[in-house]
């Protein structure tokens, strides 16, 4: 059974109630990780490839697959990394390799209001920098937008996923993205007369964030297991927004 703990934000004082991530063993069984109650939450200031994964063994058959490090958005826009245990069954050790292929199974996203239902939201787990356009392009699907497509390579206007009524630039680097690229994506959106959005994995600058609600351009971070998550009242609109 997965743990529940409560998870306080170091920023703001709020408190969270967070459930582990449970993913799927290579021999059936579910893996949930070993969350810490006893240990603060930390603040996630600069994330990186190697430092965002979690190595744990399965109770069941001792097999040991890595899996993306349990995180927490608070409403503050602090991200915060939950602890996780490292001895007892569930042996959890930081990841200094590249993760393996096997993808876990996906985790729903919290349900949109809107007329009609939309259905659970499948993520696409993120280990490479094309998988974080292939997440934000699978998740723009899921919110209606039709005919996405995934560029190969990031052209010059930053687009990295376009469709006939939406473009988006996905960063996938460890850097918080700057105003200038809130701004270059805004120009583009306008130029074709279609929305814009952002995605990143880790975050924005303030002046990026505060740039974005002039513009009313959605921004959404992408957390490890391809999940967004609306960090601008812009971004929360899409999500209600039917299509």
């Amino acid at each position: 059974m997965a743990d529940r703990v409560l998870v306080r934000c170091p920023v703001c004082r709020r408190e969270h109630s967070y459930t582990a991530p449970v993913y799927p063993c290579g021999c059936g069984e579910p893996v949930a990780l070993p969350l810490l109650s006893s240990a603060s939450a930390v603040q996630v200031r600069h994330r990186t490839w190697a430092g965002s994964w979690i190595s744990v063994r399965c109770p069941a058959c001792g097999r040991q697959d890595e899996w993306p490090q349990p995180e927490l958005g608070c409403g503050c826009g602090t991200t915060l990394r939950v602890p996780v245990a490292r001895d007892g069954k569930g042996v959890a050790a930081p990841s200094a390799e590249d993760p393996p292929a096997p993808a876990p199974a996906p985790q729903p996203a919290p349900a949109a209001s809107g007329p009609v239902p939309r259905p659970a939201f499948r993520p696409v787990t993120i280990r490479t920098a094309y998988d974080a356009k292939l997440a934000a392009a699978q998740y723009l699907r899921w919110l209606g937008f039709e005919g996405i497509r995934v560029a190969e390579r990031t052209p010059a206007s930053g687009v990295d996923v376009r469709g006939p009524a939406v473009i988006a630039h996905v960063d996938p680097s460890t850097s918080p993205v700057g105003p200038r690229d809130v701004e270059t994506l805004w120009l583009n959106g306008l130029n074709d007369s279609v929305a814009a959005v952002c995605f990143a994995l880790a975050g924005y600058v303030r002046d990026a964030k505060a740039r974005a609600d002039e513009l009313q351009l959605p921004l959404f971070v992408l957390d490890l297991t391809g999940t967004p998550r609306a960090v601008n009242q812009a971004a929360e609109r899409l999500i209600r927004t039917p299509r």
